[in-house]
């Protein structure tokens, strides 16, 4: 109960606020929506940005880490996908747009901030491991696979997709923040201390913010309908993706930090990118953001479970 207080509800306390303000009228949309551009263009691409940086990329980015997250979120994006066109009757687009819920965890705003939380800012280095490769890997595949859904549906050659990919993936801010932290560590990079410290400002806005202004975008999209394929949703989310990730984990004996890091990442409910995603292609906008929001709401308590069970 005490990790509960402690850790996880100053987390979920800052998202309520959120929505509490919206709720009550205090910040319009546009307000809410300036706040959550700015985190997710500029304040969130900093923080991954100085993370992979001063990351140690030979100590940090492990294998056996990485499967046992990334081998969850496959699966958890198959069974989304096909859970959603064969057992919800709906059409392979929206069950691409279903899938990518329950593929794209809330690494960042949630999995962060709980993680540092409950193991100090010491412990994150297995988090920014698979940050590094989460947005990379998760809008790679679902782009991917919508656009050859798309194109085989239009009749249009395969050789198109890669470059749309290609495209899509460097416009995205948080690839972006993460390439060039990736290029400054290679290079050992180093910038004068003004802009170290400018950067470090822009980083400690990154998170309060974007909690804040998550609660605010959650407010207006209350579920509505599609009851039973939101539940399925949060059931991957929340179970299937840790648990994969545990019994990997365990099979590959990964230490203390590394396997706590990765089964609280994999926790966490469905980041509000995959409403992003929905709305990009203009499908299962509904279902993606109720399943943000309720996930969010359930995960207070199974992110508890999942941390009181923790080694």
């Amino acid at each position: 109960m005490q990790a509960l207080i402690d850790v996880i509800l100053p987390v979920f306390l800052v998202v309520g606020f959120g929505y509490a303000i919206a709720w009550r009228g205090l910040l319009s949309e546009a307000s809410v929506d300036g706040l959550m551009t700015f985190t997710q263009n500029v304040a969130i691409p900093c923080l991954l940005f100085r993370a992979i940086w001063t990351l140690d990329l030979g100590d940090s980015f492990s294998l056996p880490l990485l499967v046992s997250f990334y081998t969850g979120s496959l699966t958890c994006f198959t069974v989304g996908l096909f859970g959603a066109r064969y057992l919800f009757k709906r059409d392979w687009e929206d069950s691409v747009a279903i899938g990518f819920t329950c593929l794209f965890a809330n690494s960042v705003l949630l999995g962060l901030a709980i993680t540092e939380r409950a193991f100090g800012p010491d412990s994150l280095s297995a988090n920014y491991a698979i940050i590094a490769l989460h947005s990379p890997f998760c809008y790679g595949l679902g782009i991917t696979t919508m656009e050859f859904v798309r194109a085989r549906a239009a009749k249009q050659p395969n050789r198109d997709v890669p470059l749309i990919v290609a495209k899509a993936m460097f416009r995205n801010a948080l690839v972006i923040g993460i390439a060039l932290g990736a290029l400054f560590n290679l290079f050992n990079v180093t910038l004068p201390a003004p802009f170290t410290d400018a950067l470090d400002m822009m980083v400690r806005t990154a998170l309060p913010a974007a909690l804040f202004a998550m609660g605010g975008v959650l407010y207006r999209y209350r579920p509505e309908g599609d009851m039973r394929i939101i539940l399925f949703v949060c059931a991957i989310s929340l179970l299937l993706h840790p648990s994969i990730t545990w019994t990997l984990g365990t099979a590959f004996d990964l230490d203390d930090s590394a396997f706590r890091s990765a089964v609280l990442t994999a926790a966490m409910a469905p980041g509000v990118n995959c409403y992003v995603f929905a709305n990009i292609y203009g499908r299962a906008r509904r279902v993606a953001a109720s399943s943000v929001l309720m996930a969010s709401g359930l995960s207070v308590i199974t992110a508890w479970l999942w941390l009181g069970a923790l080694p």
